[in-house]
């Protein structure tokens, strides 16, 4: 399913969640059971989406059937996991990413303490020149000198020739591409 398909199946499903649940309720008497149905349905429907012409008449269809399939079902047929006929979706690889973040701290954990602090406050944690100087106590200039310092040797120590660029993101150190 294309990006475009799978966003008008959300948009279905975001605008007929309510009724569908509904139609099953009254269908079955019981919410549960109303649930299984509407969550088999729309696995079912998501598995068929672009060879459905009118997918809420479909919906509606299915519903009614699959609540009385559940009420008609006995309970220890009922147990499976409602995820199960949905497809896996496409996971991409962080592999890089997570390279990058692990050469940085190694990188990170070679300077010298002052330098490492000054680095972690003003990328990691976003901090201004004054804001640092004053969370260590220290001058702005020797801020701006630890900063200047520091990631030279970063640029040493991971072998970059332009400038190195840390994002900063919460609980993260990042290099930016």
């Amino acid at each position: 399913m294309n990006s475009d398909d799978e966003a008008a199946f959300r948009e279905f499903v975001t605008a007929q969640m309510d009724q569908l649940r509904g139609l099953a309720y009254l269908t079955c008497g019981d919410w549960q059971l109303a649930e299984d149905a509407v969550c088999t349905v729309l696995a079912k429907l998501y598995a068929r989406w672009r060879r459905v012409d009118r997918p809420d008449s479909y919906a509606r269809t299915m519903v009614v059937r699959a609540a009385v399939d559940e009420v008609r079902r006995p309970w220890w047929k009922r147990e499976r996991a409602a995820g199960d006929a949905l497809p896996e979706p496409p996971a991409s690889d962080g592999t890089p990413a997570v390279v990058d973040r692990l050469t940085v701290l190694q990188a990170l954990r070679t300077l010298p303490v002052q330098q490492r602090a000054v680095l972690v406050l003003r990328y990691l944690e976003g901090r201004s020149v004054q804001e640092t100087a004053e969370a260590l106590r220290c001058p702005e200039g020797t801020v701006k000198t630890h900063t200047a310092r520091g990631l030279a040797r970063l640029r040493e120590r991971l072998d970059v020739a332009e400038p190195l660029g840390i994002v900063a993101v919460p609980g993260h150190i990042e290099r930016a591409s």
